[in-house]
């Protein structure tokens, strides 16, 4: 079952009225949406969406860009000409800092942005990296103009310095959600919340997948470091033991060499172990190190998935490989919509409202480079 809303049956869309309806649970879900993939959805021509698209946004509800639609921001300041003129004021202010602009995340602030607009709030995105100290930086930014009523932040929380980043975001006096972090139990934190993926069963899906194809040697490689690679090891690790399967010899725990200039020669040592403890599948953190080695794969004349099954973990740009790539998809626009819903309730409820810790699970996108192609791409199913 995919992320987002049921799928009603595609007779159901043929009236206006429920077609726009349908259209706006998009937006709000997705932040935009496009004319040419929501046509073939609703099982109607690319016209009638643009027909709705315009009512939509005579009535102040959408704005049109090219090729598609969003959901009409505060700041979107483009006269209307429909009945409904009237101009919402935001509630509340909320900031917002990711650790990247690029990857991951714009989708998780896309998510946010569909729930704020449906929550009359307003968002102030502030971009920061992996690191505690300009983490706390940019918080402290938007704490100090005074302007924000909560915060969604998704820092670096390891070691020593990431357990002071937690208590100190705990003691601050607006509300604070972590997104695609949990605090440690051990903290005893009072007052943050969280949503997160839960990272360990996306990589349970993601072995138990590749065990039902065949294969006993499944290893992992990831980014030592990274927020999301503890949990994935931890799923892969408690996957392999109750399916009695070895670990001993098939991680590998380093991608970062795959950005140095002697890539081919880190990707030729992790292919020499994976021939050596005889791994015949790998599970990769993130989707840029699973295409950089299914292409070297490729440029070595070995078989993916033949030779070696690659299941990426992101999906960000996995479906682009050559072969295209199973992945594991987080709802990253969830996480975000869900850390604003999260937010804004404990706006409106205050401190009577009990602290909430989220897990949301992600989903299985299966392609080629786990699979024949027969029964990869063509199918391509998605389990959860």
């Amino acid at each position: 079952m995919t992320e987002g809303v049921d799928e009603p049956h595609a007779g159901h869309l043929r009236f206006s009225l429920q077609r726009r309806e349908r259209l706006m649970d998009e937006l709000r879900l997705a932040g935009s949406i496009s004319v040419r993939e929501i046509a073939a959805r609703f099982e109607v021509s690319d016209l009638t969406i643009r027909r709705d698209i315009n009512t939509l946004a005579q009535q102040g509800l959408v704005t049109r860009v090219h090729g598609g639609a969003t959901l009409r921001s505060s700041l979107d300041r483009s006269p209307t000409t429909g009945f409904d003129r009237r101009r919402t004021t935001s509630r509340f202010t909320v900031g917002m800092v990711v650790p990247s602009l690029d990857y991951y995340w714009p989708q998780a602030i896309n998510g946010a942005r569909a729930a704020a607009n449906q929550a009359q709030t307003r968002i102030v995105v502030r971009g920061s990296s992996y690191d505690v100290k300009d983490n706390r930086k940019q918080i402290q930014a938007l704490v100090d103009t005074g302007k924000v009523h909560g915060l969604i932040v998704a820092p670096d929380i390891s070691g020593q310095d990431g357990a002071k980043l937690l208590r100190w975001l705990d003691a601050l006096p607006i509300p604070v959600v972590l997104a695609e972090r949990k605090p440690p139990e051990e903290l005893a934190l009072q007052h943050l919340e969280s949503v997160s993926t839960d990272h360990a069963f996306g990589a349970s899906l993601a072995i138990r997948h590749l065990h039902d194809a065949g294969h006993e040697r499944i290893g992992l490689l990831a980014s030592p470091g990274s927020p999301t690679s503890q949990h994935v090891e931890k799923g892969w690790r408690k996957t392999l033991a109750l399916l009695d399967l070895p670990s001993d010899t098939a991680l590998f725990a380093d991608a970062v060499g795959f950005n140095s200039r002697d890539r081919e020669r880190v990707m030729d040592s992790i292919l020499e172990r994976c021939a050596q403890t005889k791994t015949t599948a790998l599970l990769i953190h993130s989707d840029p190190e699973a295409m950089a080695l299914v292409q070297h794969c490729v440029d070595r004349d070995m078989d993916v998935p033949g030779d070696l099954a690659v299941v990426a973990y992101d999906d960000e740009v996995a479906h682009l490989g050559q072969p295209s790539i199973t992945a594991v998809r987080p709802p990253k626009q969830h996480v975000g919509r869900l850390a604003l819903e999260l937010l804004v309730a404990r706006l409106e409820e205050g401190a009577a409202r009990p602290i909430a810790h989220v897990f949301v699970n992600p989903a299985l996108i299966v392609r080629n480079s786990s699979v024949p192609t027969s029964l990869g791409e063509e199918r391509n199913e998605e389990f959860v």
